[in-house]
């Protein structure tokens, strides 16, 4: 059996479990943007494929490799990944649902008070010797704690459900959406109250994302919605940087139509210094708490996702069916 990993070599040997089937497979890995001609020249004979988040596999790498029975996402994500043309050759695709939810939790907390701390700003007026001066100003200007906003969680899957119990403690109220609305126990055991997209962006102190990238999110937060939020309101970003249009966030942040940001994930990547949010200019700059797309990349997400994927692999070797199938089979 062959398992062809397209991502980093490094981080895929660092997790590798301790289980059989590793020693049963042909490990080799390929680093990402690899063409599908290379790929196949080399290892069309793979039977499994381990991809990280922002790998594509296409529908002519799946027709080019007979032997394969399972595509696996390294993460959550597999929208790169062709899974209409995967269902139609037979192919499960999974993915690691819920490996990270913890750890997004904390990013997406991390950059609710970074936001409302001013960390960005003030970490440079202390080391531009401002530090005084901007402490004064901040107390007439004022600096909100997360336990007095209304947070609206947009998306209710595990990670939002793990950032909205870390949040109970600080006392936020919060609000969710999702499809299908969650029975009034389950509410009541989150502390959450049920609420539309619209009523959430026109409320919410802080708006965070939490939704999968589909046709019907890619640019959910557009210019209209970001109008319809206060000029206080804050935008967090842990989700997908496709369900936020770009550039109508710059010219928010830019007018001060809404007051800040904060985002692990932009669109596209890997971003570039023209990106609409880095292109736009100091005034932007100190309304943006970023953070490198890291929030699901801790070292104990990563031990729990390449065990789960080894695992998926032991089981459709052994005929039986993985968990977590995302296209359907």
């Amino acid at each position: 059996m062959k398992m062809l990993v397209i991502g980093d070599e490094q981080r895929t040997r660092r997790y590798l479990p301790a289980l059989p089937v590793v020693e049963q497979c042909e490990l080799v890995v390929v680093p990402r943007g690899t063409s599908d001609d290379q790929i196949l020249e080399k290892h069309a004979d793979a039977d499994f494929i381990m991809a990280d988040a922002i790998s594509l596999v296409s529908a002519a790498l799946i027709a080019g490799m007979p032997n394969l029975k399972l595509i696996h996402s390294e993460g959550v994500a597999f929208n790169a990944i062709d899974c209409k043309a995967a269902a139609d050759a037979g192919v499960y695709v999974c993915n690691n649902a819920g490996v990270n939810a913890g750890a997004v939790a904390e990013q997406a907390v991390l950059l609710m008070l970074g936001c409302l701390r001013g960390v960005v700003s003030g970490h440079a007026a202390v080391m531009g010797g401002q530090q005084i001066q901007t402490k004064e100003r901040l107390m007439v200007q004022g600096i909100r704690e997360l336990g007095d906003c209304t947070v609206g969680l947009i998306g209710f899957g595990a990670i939002a459900q793990a950032t909205a119990q870390r949040l109970a403690p600080f006392g936020c109220k919060l609000l969710y959406n999702k499809r299908s609305r969650l029975s009034e126990e389950e509410e009541q055991r989150l502390g959450v109250t049920f609420a539309t997209v619209e009523q959430i962006a026109a409320t919410a102190d802080i708006v965070s994302l939490h939704c999968p990238v589909t046709p019907q999110t890619v640019n959910l937060v557009d210019a209209d919605f970001l109008a319809a939020m206060k000029p206080s309101a804050i935008l967090i970003n842990t989700a997908r940087g496709e369900i936020v249009d770009q550039q109508a966030l710059a010219q928010a942040l830019t007018s001060g139509q809404i007051a800040m940001a904060g985002l692990d994930t932009l669109s596209p990547e890997p971003v570039q210094l023209d990106h609409p949010l880095l292109a736009a200019g100091d005034q932007v700059a100190q309304r943006l708490v970023l953070s490198p797309h890291i929030g699901g990349v801790t070292e104990g997400m990563f031990h729990r996702a390449h065990t789960w994927v080894w695992e998926n692999v032991a089981r459709v070797a052994a005929g039986e069916r993985p968990c977590n199938v995302v296209n359907g089979l």
